[in-house]
């Protein structure tokens, strides 16, 4: 049936302020834009958007689904402004749990306190005899009580894993911190959720951000869950030809073999991704990699997840399948080995290499980066997450070419925008204003870095255009044109004017699947 979509704004993201009349739809896709008149003569139906303002579908480039519909199930500790506050949370929500039973906290962040205090796991022992373990909000550390060590096997001789450290008191003794591949021996030990569970979350998390105007996500959920097969077939439960979703899987090197070999998707709705690598940790924890030692702790530059040959044999895997690697690099030393591994072997034609965040750059990376195939996975919130005790981390000298995105743009590579949700709040109005302000919402003052802001053109598009052309889609999707894709985002104002402010508080009007209303303000229309 061919469906004519008119009586709004309709921008098509092809060029700035480009717009149609109307949009006839079929089967999912955009047979043809044009003047209502003329299109009507041969549409079966219509729907009228009432003076609406569509977009092309909203796509989050890099989140965790799952993980999201975690956060939303589990106890959220990311807006927690002091110790005492967390202590307090922390206190009732333990009050009923079994002595045996975990407790999983999600997204807690020194940086919110004014003293950044980091609790000691004696602290905790005081909260509960119960394994507790607390994710830090960047993912890349850990809380965990006595009884989570212990359960670990973690004491004062076990020595730090390859790729990870466990933090140590004057004595020698674990503190309970544990960065990046030192959280896994806690980890480890927790108790694999069941399927169901999984269904769960990403139940939560799917109408969550249909609710919030996103059409997809590009998502790393392959590798967290135990063997693949089992956050999969939570995807398959979830999305459905009744609850469209475009789900894009990132497949960690730790099952990305298995999945070449075995693994059956719903393509075009949940389809396979390129390998994902961690080159490095994250700027909260200083396990981001740099080239040259903190400022605010000369005794550390980083952490190396992999060793430089370790990292090129992963790249070479991926190569074997004819697959793109998708490397997560924050400091400017891990994009470095992340570059040197692309070079050693090249993406196969047709293919794109992902580089996650690259937050810290140099003007000599930005020119090996031209010469590539690759697209820049940029998280706009992480402005309004790190100033600005960042700078306290990097130095003024470092700033020019950190959370550098218009110079980025500006260089001619492709790139994307995305959350890292649960990480940051997963609303894209947020990274769309962080990346137009470069400032927290509602803040007065010219935002962090004001040179390196987006035109909101340059802001949407990273979530358009984009995010298409991190898959190599941007001739069928990202667009509303001929032939693309008939993923909408219907908002109920014109995101192009008015205040910066419009940014936030426009509302979303509708979600748009591939023709189907997913989501609509009145309520949910899937079923």
């Amino acid at each position: 049936m061919k469906v004519l979509w008119h009586g709004g704004t309709i921008y098509t993201m092809a060029a700035e302020g480009e717009r149609v009349d109307s949009v006839l739809v079929e089967d999912g896709k955009i047979i043809k834009v044009g003047p209502y008149e003329e299109l009507k003569k041969i549409a079966d139906a219509e729907q009228d958007l009432n003076g609406k303002v569509v977009y092309p579908g909203l796509v989050d480039s890099h989140m965790h689904m799952i993980g999201h519909g975690e956060k939303l199930l589990r106890v959220d500790l990311s807006k927690i402004e002091s110790a005492e506050e967390m202590k307090e949370r922390l206190i009732s929500e333990t009050a009923t749990i079994a002595s045996s039973e975990w407790f999983i906290g999600e997204g807690w962040n020194e940086n919110n306190f004014p003293d950044r205090k980091i609790f000691h796991r004696h602290e905790l022992d005081e909260i509960t005899e119960s394994p507790m373990l607390l994710k830090r909000i960047c993912r890349h550390a850990i809380l965990a009580n006595s009884s989570a060590l212990e359960l670990a096997g973690i004491t004062k001789d076990t020595p730090d894993p390859e790729g990870g450290v466990i933090v140590r008191d004057n004595d020698g003794e674990p503190t309970g911190y544990l960065l990046d591949a030192a959280q896994d021996l806690v980890s480890a030990k927790v108790p694999e959720v069941s399927v169901a569970f999984l269904t769960r979350a990403l139940e939560k998390s799917v109408d969550d951000l249909l609710s919030l105007g996103l059409t997809g996500a590009h998502t790393e959920d392959m590798g967290y869950y135990g063997d693949y097969s089992r956050p999969l077939q939570a995807f398959k439960n979830v999305i459905t030809k009744k609850r469209k979703f475009r789900a894009h899987l990132l497949r960690a090197h730790s099952e990305f073999e298995k999945m070449m070999e075995g693994a059956e998707y719903f393509e075009p709705f949940i389809d396979p991704g390129p390998m994902k690598i961690f080159a490095d940790g994250a700027m909260g924890g200083r396990t981001a990699l740099l080239s040259k030692p903190y400022n605010d702790d000369p005794s550390t530059s980083g952490v190396a997840i992999h060793g430089d040959n370790e990292l090129a044999e992963l790249v070479a895997l991926a190569r074997k399948y004819d697959e793109a690697v998708a490397i997560h690099v924050i400091g400017d030393l891990g994009l470095e080995k992340a570059l040197d591994a692309i070079e050693a072997h090249p993406v196969p034609k047709g293919k794109r290499d992902r580089l996650i965040h690259t937050v810290v750059v140099r003007e000599d990376l930005v020119e090996r980066m031209q010469k590539l195939d690759v697209i820049l996975d940029l998280q706009p919130s992480f402005v309004t997450s790190d100033f600005p005790w960042v700078v306290e981390r990097l130095g003024e000298e470092r700033m020019e070419w950190s959370y550098a995105w218009k110079k980025l743009l500006d260089s001619g590579l492709i790139c994307a925008g995305g959350s890292d949700a649960p990480i940051e709040e997963v609303d894209p109005r947020l990274g769309i204003y962080a990346a137009v302000t470069r400032r927290n919402p509602y803040d007065a003052h010219e935002g962090y870095l004001p040179g390196e802001k987006l035109s909101r053109f340059e802001a949407i598009g990273l979530y358009t255009s984009g995010s298409a052309g991190a898959i190599c889609k941007e001739h069928e999707r990202g667009m509303i044109k001929e032939g693309f894709d008939a993923d909408f985002t219907v908002f109920d104002r014109d995101l192009f004017e008015g205040s910066e402010e419009q940014l936030l508080e426009a509302q979303v009007e509708m979600t748009v699947v591939a023709g189907d209303i997913m989501f609509q303000k009145a309520g949910k229309v899937h079923s």
